[in-house]
């Protein structure tokens, strides 16, 4: 099992009524009102203290993603943070990957920028990228960046086909695509792997994406905010898509994100992170349907498989989420809260039943303090993650998708 240590870089600090007073969490939260830039200086560098932690720790990744306009997260460029992090695992002699989850193609243009950054940090890494390519979310690309929404995944296609040629054609050649033109294409520099980085594409739910994961023998990492339990029926027709394009059930081909506090005791656990997991879901998730999916974004194929799938329960966050607390939402199986034994057994049988081979852990989150995500990590690092990196570990599976230089430090293997 690879575990890697996932961070939104979230506003910590919103104010109490921040879900009444605003429409949204994105596009109209207003930074004049509620930041201060050297204050947000230091949740950066809260965040990135956090992610060292987690490399000296043994985590076999490091994640970051790209959002904009918004309060759920300040990482507007995972490349910018994952630079920073290439630099000091290499100085402080750690090996993790570098899973950036990623930059957002689709509205790059061109294209060949995030080529290019990806390529930087695998060089500065010594080969240890992990080239994430999400879709990406309707109010990243649509609202914040004005793409059309229903070009989107068309231009994501045509933005990854660019990226693999540029960086794997050792030749000069021109571009003319639909939504991307380009005279000559000689990209500098080029990543270490070869032929390139292996390829991660992160979703939430849809079927499409699904497909394509397939068809190119891609990885796909599912996003959700709910938990293990609500990801079953998801994970389900992923594993059966799969086996209809032809593909083995190879864990490896699936990773999950999920949500994690860990203490002593449950009942210590759920007092640390019950308040700091009911900001996240009421704060930073307070986003309008219309925002996260507008009309177009999902083509006809994703969208039967959503009104299908049983993930209409919490259509609206700004709505549907309220009524619960946090220990609800705990109770729910949103995050993974307890002590070791609880936490260590609740993950272990959801990456088992859910058939994954990556866990992207989340031990940051919400308004959750620098000291609190330091604790976190680290006791998840000593007494959850080594029983967790062995999962899999006698089924014989091989991981081609995982840098060949990224290696845990002192993690069991």
């Amino acid at each position: 099992m690879k575990v890697t240590s996932f961070h939104f870089m979230p506003h910590r600090e919103l104010p109490d009524d921040f879900d009444k007073r605003y429409k949204s969490a994105w596009i109209d939260a207003p930074w004049w009102e509620l930041a201060d830039a050297e204050r947000v200086g230091d949740f950066y560098n809260w965040s990135i203290d956090e992610l060292m932690l987690a490399a000296r720790m043994g985590f076999d990744g490091l994640g970051t993603n790209e959002h904009h306009q918004n309060a759920y997260g300040f990482m507007c460029n995972p490349n910018l943070f994952g630079a920073i992090l290439a630099r000091l695992t290499r100085d402080q002699g750690l090996n993790p990957a570098l899973v950036q989850l990623g930059a957002t193609i689709s509205s790059t243009a061109p294209p060949i920028r995030v080529a290019e950054e990806y390529a930087v940090l695998d060089c500065l890494s010594g080969g240890r990228l992990i080239a994430g390519v999400p879709l990406g979310l309707g109010c990243d690309a649509d609202i914040s960046y004005g793409i059309t929404p229903i070009t989107q995944r068309e231009r994501w296609r045509e933005a990854l086909d660019l990226m693999l040629k540029a960086w794997t054609t050792n030749e000069f050649f021109a571009w003319n695509g639909k939504y991307f033109q380009l005279p000559r294409v000689n990209l500098w520099p080029r990543p270490v792997q070869h032929p390139h980085p292996p390829i991660l594409v992160p979703g939430a739910a849809s079927s499409s994406t699904w497909d394509y994961c397939h068809e190119h023998d891609f990885p796909y990492a599912f996003l959700s905010y709910f938990g293990g339990k609500s990801a079953e029926r998801v994970m389900d027709r992923f594993w059966a898509r799969a086996a209809e394009n032809g593909r083995d059930e190879n864990p490896y081909r699936a990773g999950f994100l999920q949500l994690v506090g860990v203490a002593d005791t449950d009942a210590q656990a759920f007092d640390e992170f019950s308040e700091h997991v009911e900001y996240f879901y009421h704060k930073c998730l307070h986003l309008p349907p219309q925002y996260l999916a507008p009309p177009g974004y999902m083509d006809y194929k994703s969208l039967v498989n959503f009104f299908t799938s049983g993930m209409l329960e919490y259509a609206d966050y700004t709505v549907d989420l309220k009524p619960l607390s946090g220990r609800d939402m705990i109770e729910k199986g949103f995050a993974v809260v307890g002590s070791v034994d609880t936490v260590r057994e609740q993950l272990e049988a959801m990456v088992k039943r859910l058939n994954v081979g990556h866990l992207m852990t989340v031990l940051q989150f919400g308004s959750m303090s620098h000291d609190l995500a330091m604790k976190n990590v680290e006791q998840f690092g000593r007494q959850v993650l080594p029983s967790l990196q062995t999962v899999w570990q006698d089924k014989g599976w091989e991981n081609p998708w995982w840098p060949v230089a990224a290696k845990a430090s002192g993690a069991s293997r």
